[in-house]
C-alpha cells in the first residue's frame, strides 16, 4: 500500500520571534503529519530560510545542514550581551574614548581579520551539546561553559552599511555573510567587538540562503493553518542539490532498496557518495565503490509498482 503522507522539503521563511521546533510544530498542524524536522536552527530572534523535511525528506536533512549558507546581519558595536545577540539586555559596555577611535578603516581591517578560515570559539548559549545537554540549558542553569574553538569558513564577509551614533553609545554595521555550516555569527558579532577593543554583539540576523534555496523559495507560514499548504519539492529535486546523481532501472533501484549491491557505468564518480534516482523518485544515497559498485548508505522505500 502507498504511503500518501506528505514527502518532501520545504523552505520557509521564519518568522521573528518563533523557535524552529515552533515551526515544526505549525508545519506538522498544516500539513497534518508527525514526521517534521529542520536542517538547521534558527534562533527566536532571527528570520529567514528554514529548510524542513516531511516524511521520507527528513532522512535528507543531515545533508542539508552541512551546506553554506548566506545571512544579513546588523552589529552592534559599543556593547555586549549575555547571548551575544539581542535576546538579552547588554551588560558590558565600551569607554566613550575607544568607540569614539574606531573607524570605517578599523572596522574593515577587523572584517578582514574575520575572514577566510577561522578558529571560532561558538557562543556559549549555542545548541552545542556538552556532557550530553545544550550549551544554552547549562549557561540558564548558571553554570560557566567554555567551549572549544572550530574551524570554519567565512568565504565572504561584506560591509553593507555603517551608522555612527558614538554619542549614544553605540556603532551599527550592516554586513552580509557567506560562511560555512557550523559558523555562528552572534560570535562574529561579539570578535569584531573584542578586537577592536569595543564590545559588539547582534541586533538583527536574516539567514537569505541554505545551500541552493534562497530567500526567494520560501513560503510564509500563515496564521490561519485551514489555508492550503504549497506542494513540496520533490526529493529527488532537493537530492540533485545535494551530491551527483545517477539514474537506475527499476531493477536496480529494487535491489539497492533491498541492500544488495549494483554495478553501473552510469556513475559520474569513481568514489564518494551519489544520489540514486529512478523515474524521478529518489531511491537511496549510495557509496560508489571501486568497480562502479553501488552500495545503498540511505535507502528511501519508493513504490516501484
Amino acid at each position: 500500500m502507498s504511503d500518501t503522507s506528505p514527502q518532501g522539503v520545504l523552505v520557509c521563511d521564519k518568522p521573528q520571534g518563533l523557535t524552529s521546533h515552533g515551526v515544526v510544530s505549525r508545519i506538522r498542524r498544516w500539513y497534518g503529519t508527525r514526521k517534521v524536522g529542520h536542517a538547521g536552527t534558527l534562533d527566536p530572534m532571527a528570520t529567514g530560510v528554514l529548510v524542513l523535511g516531511l516524511g521520507r525528506g527528513t532522512k535528507l536533512l543531515g545533508y542539508i545542514t552541512g551546506v553554506s549558507k548566506t545571512y544579513l546581519a546588523t552589529i552592534r558595536l559599543g556593547s555586549a550581551t549575555p547571548t551575544d545577540d539581542a535576546d538579552s539586555e547588554p551588560d558590558l559596555f565600551a569607554e566613550a574614548s575607544a568607540l569614539s577611535a574606531v573607524t570605517d578603516t578599523r572596522i574593515a581591517q577587523g572584517v578582514s581579520a574575520l575572514t577566510g578560515p577561522i578558529d571560532q570559539v561558538p557562543s556559549a548559549v549555542s545548541a552545542i551539546k556538552v556532557n550530553g545537554q545544550r550549551s544554552y540549558a547549562r549557561v540558564r542553569a548558571g553554570e560557566e561553559v567554555e567551549l572549544k574553538a572550530r574551524r570554519v569558513e567565512i568565504s565572504r564577509f561584506s560591509i553593507l552599511d555603517t551608522r555612527y551614533s558614538v554619542s549614544e553609545g553605540h556603532i551599527d554595521v550592516d554586513v552580509e555573510v557567506d560562511c560555512s555550516s557550523g559558523t555562528y555569527v552572534r560570535a562574529l558579532a561579539r570578535d569584531l567587538g573584542g578586537n577592536l577593543g569595543v564590545y559588539g554583539h547582534l541586533t538583527a540576523l536574516r539567514r537569505t540562503r541554505v545551500g541552493a534555496f534562497g530567500i526567494d523559495d520560501a513560503v510564509t507560514i500563515p496564521e490561519d493553518l485551514d489555508t492550503a499548504a504549497p506542494a513540496l519539492t520533490s526529493l529527488a529535486e532537493v537530492a540533485r542539490t545535494l551530491l551527483p546523481s545517477v539514474h537506475v532501472d527499476a531493477g536496480e533501484a529494487k535491489a539497492l532498496m533491498q541492500g544488495k549491491t549494483v554495478t553501473t557505468d552510469r556513475s559520474p564518480q569513481e568514489s564518494g557518495e551519489v544520489v540514486v534516482i529512478c523515474d524521478e523518485e529518489l531511491v537511496s544515497i549510495a557509496e560508489v565503490r571501486a568497480g562502479g559498485v553501488l552500495k545503498s548508505q540511505t535507502a528511501f522505500a519508493i513504490d516501484l509498482a
